[in-house]
């Protein structure tokens, strides 16, 4: 059975890896070094894209229910994001402190606009505070790797953000563009979810776990991917490349190929 963690869990691992990550930033020889997993960016760059991020999320979740998120100007003072260390990274706390401010404010459960809305996640303050964590964790990984000192998520983040990767970020009704597949994730800590891709769209269910529509047979899968959490969440954001030794990938490694360039938004 999978534990789902809870509202607080949420807010109190944003706590945990929004200091991670400002940590990581604070060792860093420089702020221009280059992000391997960004080469486009420094990692100034990196820091103002993630804390805009966490802004953007604070109006979001603040505005309440919307059918469009609020105009830039609910996030960005134009002031700009301070280039100094020691300004930037209290420019960093800022940031998070506005988002968990607005999220206990809000509670689990107030409407607000997202933009996965055709997900099997719902539309609420709950549901942004839940992707708020591998978000950040991800990006603190990005740091940590730019700085030479790379560490795993931790179990607990892991396995909750590569539940929310399949519920929000992979589950959708855009129609899948290929031949129908299963595909599916298992983790080394023992959890597994399985992805049906269809012309209904992309479907997510826990496997163990009883389903609305289906009792899925792990043994038909026509691809699937063993890791543990960590590894399965870097290989979701492109930070593992299919082939890396930290993946086993069984079946038809096509549909893997498929999924990364699939975007059901165009």
């Amino acid at each position: 059975m999978h534990k789902l963690l809870t509202f607080s869990d949420h807010l109190r691992l944003i706590d945990e890896r929004s200091t991670a990550f400002r940590t990581a930033v604070a060792t860093a020889p420089s702020l221009d070094m280059p992000v391997p997993t960004h080469p486009d960016r420094t990692l100034f760059d990196l820091v103002r894209h993630v804390g805009m991020g966490r802004r953007k999320a604070a109006a979001i979740v603040a505005a309440g229910p919307a059918d469009a998120p609020p105009e830039k100007s609910a996030w960005e003072t134009g002031t700009g994001t301070p280039r100094e260390r020691e300004a930037l990274l209290a420019w960093w706390n800022e940031s998070v402190e506005r988002l968990t401010s607005v999220l206990r404010e809000a509670g689990p459960d107030r409407g607000c606009w997202t933009w996965w809305g055709d997900s099997q996640s719902p539309q609420t303050s709950g549901a942004w505070a839940r992707r708020q964590v591998p978000e950040i964790a991800v990006h603190t990984y990005d740091v940590q790797l730019t700085v030479g000192e790379p560490e795993p998520l931790p179990d607990e983040v892991a396995l909750d953000g590569f539940d929310d990767c399949q519920f929000t970020l992979c589950s959708t009704d855009v129609a899948w563009p290929h031949e129908p597949a299963l595909v599916d994730y298992h983790a080394t800590e023992g959890r597994s979810w399985r992805l049906r891709l269809s012309h209904d769209g992309a479907w997510a269910t826990r496997l163990g776990e009883p389903a609305a529509s289906e009792n899925p047979d792990p043994d038909t899968a026509d691809a699937s991917a063993r890791a543990t959490a960590s590894d399965l969440v870097l290989f979701f954001y492109g930070r593992i490349p299919p082939d890396s030794l930290k993946l086993k990938l069984d079946g038809d490694r096509r549909i893997f190929d498929q999924l990364i360039a699939w975007d059901p938004s165009v």
